[in-house]
């Protein structure tokens, strides 16, 4: 896919834009001023691949200890701002590598140009980010997505005026189809890096499906720099559907498993295996950040199974207690069944350290 062009930003050590691969996010959901919690939080997401973090900051003490939680994280951090523009100069002192800002809830031009000016001073970027549920609807009418980019556009221009252009740019709802819109139009009006998303999306597997067909169309479309997949769950799990949403797209390299939906044929476990071998696989972000991409089969049916996943670049297929290794459609070893997971598993490791 052609990708669209954009400006390259800065967040922390992590390019947004300008080519740079399409960065995945999160964001906690801990009680920021719940240092220890916090960190414990974004650690875990640090090992599930997640790339840059967003912490909400509710007051002034939120702000304070972002230097704190940053000497304790490897991942940039990006300080969460509604309605008071001092939290944002507060999180900037502290050392913020990103501030969202969100202008339904900060319409005070100078408050906006106070948070430019510092943000300017520390070599900081802004994410001017666009909500469907906090837009001034008094302000801008009219079709939803049209009267959010009319928001955004209004915002960028007073950046420019101070000749700020360290911005990313997000334009959200939860409705899919307003967003993908929303996003388009925005895509041809301004060369910003965009932020992707769907809000509130709720629980899996909706929230799932909501949001890798909102984020999955723009990203096939070339519109998208970084992603936040919203889930109403665990945050570790929107960073693995983040990377999923990548991976299916062909702009990440990594383990994919591809697994027979099981019939009156299967002769094995075929569920406990595939979560087996995912387990065993560290499979949840693809934590050892390949460097290609590799499907793995899970096939239930001896007879049909490798040529039903030719495609796959190794696997299995089970049979009564026997099963069989193959590596693109072709057979290379009989193992019995208690074996199939440890054998495919040595497979792969042959296959990754060539």
């Amino acid at each position: 896919m052609k990708r669209r062009r954009s400006r390259r930003v800065k967040i922390g050590k992590v390019a947004v834009g300008g080519g740079a691969p399409v960065s995945v996010q999160s964001m906690t959901k801990t009680d920021t001023r719940d240092i220890k919690a916090t960190v414990k939080q974004i650690k875990e997401l640090e090992k599930e691949g997640c790339e840059i973090i967003r912490v909400a900051i509710p007051d002034r003490e939120a702000a304070r200890v972002i230097s704190k939680i940053k000497k304790k994280i490897k991942i940039p951090l990006i300080a969460d701002i509604h309605f008071d523009y001092r939290l944002a100069l507060e999180a900037l002192e502290n050392g913020a590598d990103g501030i969202r800002i969100n202008p339904g809830n900060i319409r005070d031009k100078e408050k906006i140009i106070q948070i430019i000016r510092k943000a300017k001073e520390k070599g900081i970027p802004i994410r001017i980010g666009v909500n469907s549920g906090s837009l001034d609807r008094k302000r801008y009418k009219g079709p939803l997505a049209q009267a959010m980019v009319r928001s955004a556009q209004d915002s960028i221009k007073i950046f420019e005026k101070e000749k700020f252009y360290e911005i990313i740019v997000s334009l959200k709802a939860s409705d899919v189809l307003t967003t993908i819109e929303a996003y388009r139009l925005m895509a041809k009006r301004c060369n910003y890096p965009l932020h992707l998303g769907i809000t509130a999306t709720g629980l899996p597997p909706s929230g799932i499906i909501k949001s890798a067909l909102g984020i999955g169309s723009l990203l096939l479309e070339g519109i998208g720099d970084t992603i936040r997949v919203s889930l109403t769950g665990p945050p570790q799990e929107e960073v693995r559907v983040g990377h999923e949403i990548l991976r299916a797209l062909g702009l990440r390299k990594g383990i994919e498993i591809i697994a027979c939906p099981t019939c009156g044929r299967c002769e094995i476990d075929l569920i406990k295996i595939a979560k087996e071998v995912e387990r065993r696989l560290n499979y949840s972000m693809f934590n050892v950040q390949c460097s290609i991409s590799l499907k793995v089969a899970i096939m239930g049916c001896v007879v049909n199974g490798p040529g039903e996943a030719r495609e796959a670049d190794i696997g299995i297929a089970g049979g009564e207690k026997i099963g069989v290794i193959f590596r693109k459609g072709r057979v290379i070893k009989k193992v019995k069944e208690k074996d199939l997971v440890s054998t495919l598993l040595k497979e792969i490791k042959n296959v990754l350290s060539v």
